[in-house]
């Protein structure tokens, strides 16, 4: 069953409509076929009027759609021979985090990403994509172990957000992001990182330290959810809305403030639309990618990784404070 957003209800009307004047000319003698051709004339300039004006609330709706694709629809389509890896060899296996070895090209990469669910069961047991400090802790396995072999590591990020639980807590998850953080940027091979869906917090940023950071076009990467900074802000999470215009966590804000690389165009409407089509598309991106980041000596891939995130942000210099213009009685 299609699942229609709020503001594509016009489309999904006019797209009805249409159906029903085609299925009315087939079992009659009534011929409707310019009718048809205007409505679909109309409903072209339709859908161009909303995917190509999107409001940064609309793209968070998108990025959150339950049939976005998830790492796995990625990894099927753009990767062959995927073997994938479990467990952190210290406490247990998060499948809210996969990864594992597979040939890009048939050349030999590490792949990693967060992986949501489906359905209700599949969410259930994949922690809706939000992972434990094990999950992170599986990662840098399979990272140190890329840089080990010499592999280029690939992240796809799509998460709410790390776990905030007791459990998670009790275990570091707090530790475990940080130590990501720590030794991705110490790693020797390329770091391609693409956030595909949601890119919330620290649990997004544990697997976003890369050489090159990617977004496509609908998805958000920011440091906290628009409903928790509403709910900072204003005490009141019911203002999402008005948070997500304001707080600049769409793929065109974070290519302007110079966050991410590149902006990966979707197909119109969302990548869910046509997976197979978005993902011909990463593909080109990721190509590219790693194509000018092989080309980098072990040396270069670290200092281009640090200057990237020295690149980040402005620094105005204000005046000193001393105890003399602090005006302490």
């Amino acid at each position: 069953m299609a699942f229609e957003l709020e503001f594509e209800k016009p489309i999904v009307e006019l797209r009805e409509k249409i159906r029903e004047l085609k299925e009315f000319t087939e079992t009659s003698d009534v011929d409707l076929s310019s009718e048809i051709e205007r409505l679909e004339k109309r409903l072209q300039k339709l859908e161009n009027e909303i995917y190509l004006q999107l409001s940064p609330w609309d793209r968070v709706q998108i990025a959150r759609h339950p049939n976005r694709p998830t790492t796995l629809d990625y990894i099927e389509r753009i990767f062959d021979h995927f073997f994938e890896c479990h467990g952190d060899r210290c406490y247990g296996d998060d499948e809210a985090i996969v990864g594992g070895i597979a040939k890009y090209h048939e050349f030999p990469v590490t792949v990693i990403g967060h992986q949501r669910g489906k359905d209700t069961k599949e969410n259930i047991r994949r922690n809706f994509g939000m992972p434990h400090p094990e999950g992170y802790r599986k990662a840098l396995r399979l990272m140190k172990q890329a840089d080990k072999f010499n592999r280029p590591i690939i992240c796809f990020i799509d998460t709410k957000g790390a776990y905030p639980g007791k459990a998670a807590e009790e275990r570091g998850q707090s530790e475990a992001i940080a130590r990501n953080l720590f030794e991705m940027a110490g790693l020797r091979v390329p770091i391609v990182c693409i956030v595909i869906g949601e890119g919330g917090s620290g649990g997004a940023l544990a697997l976003g330290v890369g050489n090159h950071i990617h977004m496509l076009e609908n998805s958000t990467y920011s440091v906290i959810s628009p409903e928790g900074a509403a709910a900072l802000l204003w005490k009141d999470a019911g203002l999402a809305k008005r948070a997500a215009e304001t707080m600049k966590i769409t793929a065109p804000d974070l290519k302007e403030l110079g966050v991410i690389d590149e902006i990966i165009p979707e197909v119109k409407g969302g990548a869910h639309r046509d997976i197979d089509q978005q993902a011909k598309i990463i593909d080109e991106v990721l190509k590219s990618s790693l194509k000018e980041l092989l080309k980098m000596s072990e040396e270069k891939l670290i200092q281009h990784r640090y200057e990237k995130y020295k690149r980040i942000g402005e620094m105005t210099k204000k005046e000193m404070i001393t105890p003399s213009n602090l005006n302490i009685l």
